[in-house]
């Protein structure tokens, strides 16, 4: 595992794109604060940019960083999270402008999956983390239900995980607002 994680940190240094699995399910990565790197995701994807993607981060000093608050609501449902938790802050920082919904939000997950927590702590930066499929399209469960079109679109593809065909799913969503109100929005 740690030759695949090395590998992807070297792709994604240089701007490149990775397909790699997290602790939900397959996903299209790159550095997360890289705008070229994050347009290249938008065009793959086919998606529009004014949809935001979510990152993935390795702890909660990461998350600081990318946040200019952190609610003390956030530490709870962080803690309480019995599953894949992405919470929705305001006022995103330091990562790329195109990666930011247009409220100045940003999607974060604490990934606690072995490769991508790897991941993240070895690039030392949050990884974007979408759905390996193009918008509108199904998410795939698992690396066999990838599309081709994705598979080609990546420039490198991590090997670890790819025999499992166990049904994964997206996380939970949370968006947070003023006063420590939250929605939940999958």
């Amino acid at each position: 595992m740690i030759e695949e994680v090395k590998k992807a940190c070297l792709v994604m240094r240089e701007g490149g794109l990775i397909l790699y699995p997290t602790d939900t399910i397959w996903g299209i990565g790159c550095d997360a604060t890289n705008p070229a790197a994050v347009e290249r995701v938008y065009a793959l994807k086919r998606r529009n940019d004014s949809k935001a993607l979510l990152v993935l981060a390795s702890s909660e000093a990461m998350l600081e960083t990318y946040v200019e608050n952190v609610p003390e609501v956030a530490w709870q449902l962080i803690e309480a999270a019995d599953k894949p938790l992405t919470i929705i802050y305001d006022k995103a920082r330091n990562l790329a402008p195109n990666l930011i919904a247009a409220d100045g939000s940003i999607g974060i997950r604490i990934t606690c999956e072995a490769f991508s927590k790897a991941l993240c702590e070895a690039f030392r930066k949050p990884v974007v983390s979408t759905s390996a499929n193009l918008s509108g399209q199904p998410s795939p469960a698992n690396f066999p239900e990838i599309s081709q079109e994705i598979r080609e679109g990546v420039d490198y593809i991590v090997d670890y995980r790819r025999d499992e065909i166990a049904k994964s799913v997206p996380s939970s969503i949370i968006k947070l607002g003023e006063g420590g109100v939250f929605k939940i929005l999958r």
